[in-house]
């Protein structure tokens, strides 16, 4: 008999205080960042009583005032955001520019859709607290790099082109060698291609590998290196590359007979390759 011995829900420091939170809900990484005078948190899990977990964790650990980072707009990552804004009024919640733009536009709809999945799985308590969030877009946003200033310690916030999302930003804490990607990479799990940008996906994970240089937190699983990034690019990049060969308008059989041949597995790998040729099908009529 195995032996689970994840640490969930347990802050582990990956470099000089830095922390992740390995939290077994969708196996989703939270992050905590301390400086002098303030502390960043990076994404605020997927309903408001989680971001009430994840708060009082990070109280566990440090009483100074915080920053919210949210490395993009899907729920897991950024619904219990409100939480964090009430307990300090005027806190600063930073996110690329399209990420608030997606949040203000869309997020009931995805409250909506999300509330719906879990209620058809039987999960009607998630469902219910998931109807209950309060949608809180950014009040702070970037679309070239930024930099936080956390008291005698600097954040980069980056975005590196298309990839999960078209706006994921990466988390980057230089002096301790560690980045915070969000779900641009994943452990444990395929690669979600639900709202991914598949033929530009590679390109963006190998611009960002020039900037890794230690630990790589991913939005899912557990923390990897710069290898486990270049490898994830060039399955991701298979999946670009059959989409650019394979004719327009293949059906779903079809398609599903390629994805099964996908080192991204063969359900992830239909979803990317049903993206992508409804990308290249938009290129081709400009």
């Amino acid at each position: 008999m195995s032996i689970d011995t994840t640490p969930w829900g347990r802050w582990r420091e990956v470099g000089d205080r830095v922390f992740v939170r390995r939290n077994k809900t969708l196996d989703m990484n939270a992050g905590l960042v301390l400086g002098e005078d303030r502390c960043l948190v990076i994404d605020t899990r997927g309903n408001e009583r989680e971001g009430r977990e994840l708060y009082r964790a990070v109280r566990s650990v440090t009483g100074l005032p915080h920053v919210v980072a949210l490395t993009h707009s899907h729920f897991d990552h950024c619904f219990g955001t409100q939480v964090f804004a009430d307990a300090q009024p005027g806190c600063e919640i930073w996110s690329h520019e399209r990420c608030h733009a997606d949040l203000s536009a869309n997020g009931r709809c995805q409250r909506a859709e999300i509330a719906g999945w879990l209620r058809e799985s039987g999960q009607e308590v998630l469902a219910d607290e998931v109807d209950a969030v309060r949608i809180t877009p950014p009040n702070r946003t970037m679309s070239c790099d930024a930099t936080l200033d956390l008291g005698g310690r600097h954040v980069v916030l980056h975005h590196p082109g298309r990839g999960h999302t078209d706006h994921d930003m990466v988390v980057e804490v230089p002096d301790a060698h560690v980045a915070f990607v969000g779900d641009l990479v994943e452990q444990g799990a395929p690669p979600s291609f639900d709202h991914a940008y598949p033929l530009d996906w590679a390109a963006t994970l190998n611009r960002l590998l020039d900037r890794l240089s230690g630990v790589v937190v991913p939005g899912h699983g557990d923390v990897v290196d710069a290898g486990f990034v270049a490898r994830q690019a060039t399955e991701i990049a298979q999946v670009a590359d059959v989409a650019r060969r394979l004719p327009p308008h293949l059906d779903d059989a079809e398609l599903e007979w390629h994805a099964g041949r996908l080192a991204v597995g063969s359900a992830a790998g239909f979803i990317a390759l049903r993206r992508a040729q409804e990308h290249l099908a938009q290129l081709a009529q400009l």
